[in-house]
């Protein structure tokens, strides 16, 4: 029987292939910057202009990629699984819009998103595509000095949790996409998927650090393992 609900998470090698760099590979965003200068709120305090120009320069590049065939297709697969009555939850580790771009609906930026900034004096969150520096006022409140990229940093709690956990514990299966398995807590999304009976898959370019909790796996590049994944299950080929 085909699952109802689909808990989807989706991780930087989803969008590797839209030219945005991962993590943790080699010659990944991390290897280029040193995480507490440029993605902890210390760092952020203790030089903005650094920070801010490091996520400016992300802005950029996020400006000039397109949605891959993975996004176009878990797009097709939300639409698909409305129609009959199911729905997928998009979930996702990126802070790029090429979900969203690709026709994703309510799409889920558990560690934020490069198109948003927010100001710590009223705690607005607006969209912003511009560069952001230490003159920037916030257009909400109109106070300079305090506007930041809507990016949650080491150390901080991921946006969303307590709606993550419900609809993790509602999913007949939940798909990881394009995960290292290595940054919690969503490399222990899959555990509390299948402590709530829910069929478990990962789809990646390889295995990742929690590979072996999950039931099923299809590896290769994301344009392509991703299409073929989403066609089976249209097709009704892929059951429980």
């Amino acid at each position: 029987m085909l699952p109802e609900r689909i808990f989807i998470l989706t991780g930087a090698g989803t969008s590797a292939e839209s030219g945005l760099g991962t993590f943790r590979d080699e010659g990944g965003l991390w290897t280029q910057a040193n995480l507490e200068d440029v993605a902890s709120i210390d760092g952020y305090h203790r030089d903005p202009e650094l920070v801010l120009d490091f996520y400016n320069m992300r802005r950029k590049n996020l400006a000039g990629a397109a949605p891959n065939a993975a996004h176009f297709a878990l797009a097709a697969l939300q639409d698909a699984w409305k129609a009959q009555g199911g729905a997928v939850f998009l979930c996702t580790q990126n802070v790029d819009d090429l979900h969203e771009r690709a026709g994703a609906a309510d799409v889920v930026h558990m560690h934020g998103e490069l198109t948003k900034a927010r100001c710590e004096s009223c705690e607005a969150v607006f969209a912003w595509v511009e560069d952001l520096t230490v003159s920037t006022r916030c257009p909400a409140c109109g106070v300079s000095g305090f506007v930041r990229p809507h990016i949650g940093w080491f150390g901080e709690m991921p946006f969303e949790m307590e709606r993550i956990y419900e609809e993790l514990a509602l999913a007949d299966m939940f798909v990881a996409i394009g995960t290292s398995g290595a940054v919690y807590p969503a490399a222990g999304f899959v555990t509390a998927a299948r402590q709530a009976g829910a069929r478990t898959l990962e789809i990646n370019l390889a295995p990742s650090d929690t590979a072996d909790a999950f039931d099923d796996a299809r590896y290769g590049p994301a344009t392509q393992a991703v299409p073929a994944w989403v066609e089976a299950m249209i097709a009704g080929e892929e059951e429980d």
